[in-house]
């Protein structure tokens, strides 16, 4: 038997791979699917399941396209209704793979259909859980995403994922290896752990809503507690994972295609793409094409483009270093954004070396920063990270203006003045200025290195979570 963990870091997914005497099992598989299959003909393998634990809300699954390509069946937990072809498994039903077998739990309240997965091992004995969203390491699924799907309160959901954990999952034997579907960085829950995997009983005795002396009204208060409003792209990804999406093969075709800087700028004015430069932060603020927005593919790429195009049929054209564009291709479709339309030949190099115009967003250093803030204290200064970064310790003076709400609070910055804006360091604050950019803000210059060089110089006033909390 194997089990193996194919983990994906820019949207802190676990995907998994099962084989056990020839057949093979796939768990969440991503939007590209090739890796799946190849791996199962190298070891000379059938793939037999493709086991959905739920309708995914923060990438899209590659079940249809596996399913296609290999014959398996798509496999989902009761009360499950794709508008595919699935097998709707009973609660407890036993899926054989090999000299193993899998055992389906329904483990309703992250969304109703939310199953694991139990493997057992050649001689019965239960070895892993495939715990989808229902338990994270660390943590467990957030209730409040199926709310509507559901017609159900986060609260009525958060108490369905109490029983669930109590009667499913809890009862199971300490020694059984957790594999969640995710890990640290992902929407899908609250606090969830580096670690991406542990034992049962690790968990038990760590995991803060798995307390043996937790009551019912205890754990909804916790689990329902500081919940942000998930990624505007959530119930978009999850009508494609449930209802059904293009083949990424056709995603890739048309979105593959090189065009020269003619061709792109026609493209740019006659379909109205928006052109995602995907380089970084320090090389896109050097020279990029007016109006572009950038978000660098080696950062949390699909997440913040999730949360910041809000339409996934957006066409869009993209910038990057020449040689990338597949793989930026390809992570814009595992969050459902199918319809990049093409890419600029030869990178921003080719469009300066055609004379194109280009722009530009000044970057000061934290140095020179603290000189001018010597000089002019009333400089207005954009802290761009979440409200709790920001309480814990932030700049005299600064205003919170988190990246993920720019669209709603846009209109309380002013187009005429000046502005400088730093993140943790660098990532967000670079996406922040070029989406102002990008609206007609002129005066936005970007603080290098963002509040951890900050913090390091020296000659800052910093404002701390204790010296607020004393008033």
């Amino acid at each position: 038997m194997k089990i193996e963990q194919i983990y994906t870091g820019c949207l802190a997914q676990g995907a998994y791979y099962i084989e056990s005497d020839g057949e093979a099992a796939v768990i969440d598989p991503l939007r590209e699917v090739e890796p799946y299959i190849k791996k199962a003909e190298r070891n000379h393998a059938v793939i037999k399941w493709v086991l959905e634990t739920h309708f995914h809300a923060d990438f899209v699954s590659g079940h249809l396209d596996l399913s296609k390509k290999t014959g398996a069946p798509i496999v989902y937990g009761p009360t499950a209704t794709p508008s595919f072809d699935a097998h709707i498994a009973k609660d407890g039903e036993i899926l054989k793979l090999g000299k193993t077998k899998i055992k389906v739990l329904h483990t309703p309240g992250h969304t109703l259909e939310s199953s694991c997965y139990l493997l057992f091992n050649e001689d019965e004995k239960p070895v892993a859980l495939f715990s989808g969203d229902t338990l994270f390491i660390g943590d467990v699924g957030r209730p409040d995403l199926a709310q509507k799907a559901a017609s159900m309160t986060k609260e009525e959901l958060a108490g369905l994922l109490f029983d669930s954990l109590r009667s499913k999952v809890m009862p199971l034997p300490d020694d059984i290896i957790v594999y969640p579907a995710h890990g640290a960085g992902s929407a899908c829950g609250k606090n969830m752990s580096k670690e991406t995997s542990d034992l049962l009983g690790h968990q038990k005795k760590t995991n803060y809503a798995l307390r043996a002396d937790m009551t019912r009204e205890q754990f909804i208060n916790e689990v329902t507690e500081g919940l942000q409003p998930p990624p505007a792209y959530f119930p978009l990804n999850v009508m494609l994972n449930k209802q059904g999406y293009e083949s990424i093969d056709e995603v890739m075709k048309r979105g593959n295609i090189a065009m020269s800087p003619d061709a792109f700028e026609t493209a740019a004015n006659e379909t109205g793409a928006i052109i995602l430069d995907t380089r970084d932060a320090e090389r896109f603020s050097a020279a990029f094409i007016p109006n572009s927005i950038n978000i660098g593919l080696d950062g949390t790429f699909a997440p913040w483009v999730g949360a910041l195009i809000p339409d996934i049929k957006q066409p869009i054209l993209i910038v990057d270093e020449p040689g990338r564009e597949e793989e930026v291709i390809t992570r814009l479709a595992r969050v459902g954004y199918d319809h990049t339309i093409g890419y600029l030949k030869g990178g921003i190099r080719s469009w300066i070396e055609a004379a194109k115009e280009t722009d530009r967003i000044e970057n000061i250093d934290p140095e020179d920063f603290a000189k001018l803030l010597k000089k002019e204290p009333g400089t207005h200064v954009l802290d761009v990270r979440n409200p709790t970064e920001f309480n814990q310790a932030h700049l005299k003076n600064a205003q919170n203006h988190p990246l993920d709400y720019i669209s709603e609070q846009m209109h309380e910055l002013d187009k005429d003045k000046t502005y400088y804006a730093h993140c943790a360091g660098g990532y967000r604050s670079m996406v922040f200025a070029s989406i102002l950019k990008s609206r007609g803000f002129d005066h936005i210059i970007n603080i290098k290195g963002g509040f951890k060089k900050l913090e390091e110089n020296g000659k800052f006033h910093i404002t701390t979570k204790a010296e607020q909390e004393a008033g």
